[in-house]
């Protein structure tokens, strides 16, 4: 039913047809860096890549996720039990629309998420109930995902997402309107001189205003290779990888 991939030489995560992962999350990972006192939820979490991600270091000792789909729920426990990470890695089947139902108010101090990029009715709807809700808008839009971060954050508390470039404008008026200033954006690209196909951003919540708009991050050199940056977003993913 499921295949294990190796993250490190400690962690490896269980994989299914329906619930895998890509680049982009282990962008979103690298770029929200949880802090040794970071209380950390992954919402959205799928087969739990970045908190299983972020657990192949000391910090965080504690991070929880959730997802609304039973399977990737039952999954993510699959990769909690093969890893005995059942002190650190804390589950939550959850729509987070009804985030209050599950959740007190200003528990977290980091909140990612990597959120279906399509509305419903654009592209090609897949066939399949998971891959239609990772991909479209049918179970939480933008503006589902921002307020449950901001429900669930304290003050000073960062919310970190990724999503498509003709998105952005949406994402910033958003975060404003629920008090996620936004700090830090980052833009990235397949290759030095191509158009960027995602952005990461952080807001933080009830923040001053100041944007910092960070250097472009390339995944690939000009021969095809992974760039150096690029290596250490996969860090010991990446073991044996031939520069």
């Amino acid at each position: 039913m499921y295949s294990f991939e190796r993250l490190s030489d400690e962690v490896h995560i269980a994989t299914s047809r329906k619930h895998t992962f890509g680049t982009d999350a282990l962008l979103l990972s690298y770029f929200a860096k949880p802090k040794a006192r970071d209380i950390a939820i992954d919402m959205g979490t799928g087969c739990g890549i970045i908190p299983l991600l972020w657990l192949r270091k000391e910090y965080p000792k504690t991070v929880h996720c959730l997802d609304i789909q039973k399977n990737a729920y039952e999954q993510v426990k699959c990769s909690i039990e093969y890893n005995g990470f059942e002190e650190r890695l804390l589950p939550h089947l959850c729509d987070l629309r009804r985030i209050h139902e599950q959740f007190t108010a200003e528990s977290f101090t980091l909140v990612t998420m990597n959120p279906p990029y399509k509305p419903v009715g654009t592209g090609i709807e897949s066939l399949d109930e998971s891959a239609k809700i990772a991909r479209h808008e049918v179970c939480c839009n933008i503006e589902d995902a921002v307020k449950a971060a901001a429900y669930l954050l304290k003050y000073g508390g960062r919310f970190c997402m990724c999503h498509r470039p003709e998105r952005l404008v949406d994402v910033i008026n958003l975060m404003r309107n629920y008090c996620l200033e936004p700090k830090r954006l980052r833009f990235v690209v397949d290759k030095d001189g191509e158009e960027p196909f995602l952005f990461l951003i952080e807001g933080k919540k009830n923040s001053k205003p100041f944007l910092r708009v960070e250097p472009m991050l390339s995944i690939k050199k000009e021969n095809g290779k992974f760039t150096d940056e690029m290596l250490e977003v996969y860090g010991s993913f990446a073991d044996g990888y031939d520069k």
